[in-house]
């Protein structure tokens, strides 16, 4: 059997700008929006809008899922730095149990984007956003485009620091471990402990036999 060859950074960083590097030869400036944390059972929903000029692209990035912390640690300041505009927003659970996780990713999405002064925003799957400029949809496109998988990575940096700033005011729930997913321990810390203000109430009532 045939060994897969494995991808250069030269390689991956062509393969992730398929989407932009034709938009750029229009002189178009471009932005990517990505959110992080719809499923966990506690913490905020995270989003980061993260625009970067061609000329100053940070090699190694990729799907945020697809590299370690470590990896995701070491790109964050180089994003931060060669970044035009960068911008996160935190909705806290109060906020996603009022309007539900959707909308509650659409509000922080369109609220890191506002700032925001280029011609084209690249969006991971999300639609009928409200933002300062036209915006394309790309299903998977943190896997796809090197704009999404940017924000990705700041989005998902930004959120598991602050996560683990709550595993010091929360330590029984393993925040710092878990980041507020519902893993075996998590779920019975919160039986054994019941929910703390950082818990999404209407993620956790089946766990808890709430009825609805």
């Amino acid at each position: 059997m045939e060994r897969k060859k494995r991808e250069t950074a030269e390689e991956k960083l062509r393969r992730l700008t398929e989407i932009e590097r034709p938009l750029w030869a229009e002189g178009r400036v471009l932005a990517g929006i990505d959110e992080v944390g719809r499923g966990p059972l506690a913490g905020p929903v995270v989003t980061a809008c993260v625009s970067i000029c061609p000329d100053r692209l940070v090699p190694g990035v990729d799907d945020s899922k697809k590299l370690t912390e470590k990896r995701r640690e070491q790109l964050y300041p180089l994003l931060l730095e060669a970044a035009d505009y960068a911008e996160t927003c935190f909705l806290p659970p109060s906020v996603i149990d009022a309007i539900n996780i959707l909308n509650a990713t659409k509000r922080a999405m369109e609220t890191c984007a506002a700032g925001f002064g280029g011609d084209l925003i690249l969006v991971d799957a999300v639609e009928g956003l409200t933002l300062p400029c036209p915006a394309r949809p790309l299903i998977h496109g943190d896997a796809l485009s090197y704009m999404i998988g940017a924000a990705s990575i700041v989005a998902k940096v930004a959120r598991d620091r602050y996560m683990i700033e709550l595993d010091a005011k929360y330590p029984m729930y393993g925040f710092a471990r878990n980041k507020g997913y519902g893993t075996a321990e998590h779920i019975a810390a919160l039986k054994k402990y019941g929910p703390c203000p950082e818990h999404r109430r209407s993620f956790i009532g089946k766990i808890l036999g709430e009825r609805p």
